[in-house]
């Protein structure tokens, strides 16, 4: 009786240290870690959306709904908060960034640390060389499509030379400590649409990616 009572507890702790270690939530959420290669044109919406899946199923983490937060004007103008789902989001760490869409647009943890790129790299902020902070979205704060005349997504991410479209900053950091600069997805246009444009102005046609399932 006490053998068999001691291989029972030497069985529960062989168990015991054998246990699997927790799995990290799956990724829903990344910074592009290279744009298309044409400046702000990434093929309209269809083509960023498509960009996205491209980068996560290069990391193994495809097939879950992929939409660019990219929003556009005119008649059949699109928000881009409307088109990215429900949350909660995670990046490739398992860091939780946003619950549901109203906390994305209001008190997120989004900063340079916790914006990863699909394959969980930072990406360079104010201070690096080069920095690269601007995130396209052509959006208001509340991740709305801009009013007005002027062209604000680069033509509908159709453009890659004139024109220029709304950036956020990833790493919350600007110029000025005030609230543009620190803004996510509402900072200041582009100098152009162009890649060379995007990157005098701090750029380099990187977007977020939100997984809708």
């Amino acid at each position: 009786m006490t053998r068999r009572l001691g291989l029972s507890v030497l069985a529960a702790a062989v168990l015991a240290g054998c246990a699997l270690p927790p799995r990290t939530p799956p990724t829903t959420f990344f910074v592009t870690s290279a744009g298309p290669g044409q400046g702000a044109n990434l093929g309209g919406l269809a083509g960023a959306d498509a960009h996205c899946e491209k980068l996560a199923s290069a990391a193994g983490v495809g097939d879950r709904g992929w939409r660019a937060y990219l929003s556009t004007t005119g008649a059949a103008g699109v928000n881009a908060r409307e088109r990215i789902g429900a949350g909660p989001w995670r990046n490739v760490k398992g860091e939780l960034i946003a619950s549901d869409v109203t906390e994305l647009h209001g008190n997120n943890k989004l900063t340079k640390q916790s914006a990863l790129t699909e394959k969980g790299a930072l990406i360079n902020g104010r201070g690096d060389t080069p920095n690269t902070h601007d995130i396209l979205t052509g959006s208001t704060p509340d991740g709305r499509a801009i009013a007005g005349d002027g062209d604000t997504t680069c033509g509908n991410w159709t453009k890659s030379a004139e024109g220029s479209a709304w950036v956020g900053h990833h790493d919350r950091i600007g110029l000025r400590d005030d609230e543009p600069s620190r803004s996510w997805n509402a900072s200041h246009p582009s100098r152009g649409c162009s890649a060379d444009a995007l990157k005098a102005t701090g750029g380099n046609g990187l977007f977020y990616c939100f997984a809708t399932r």
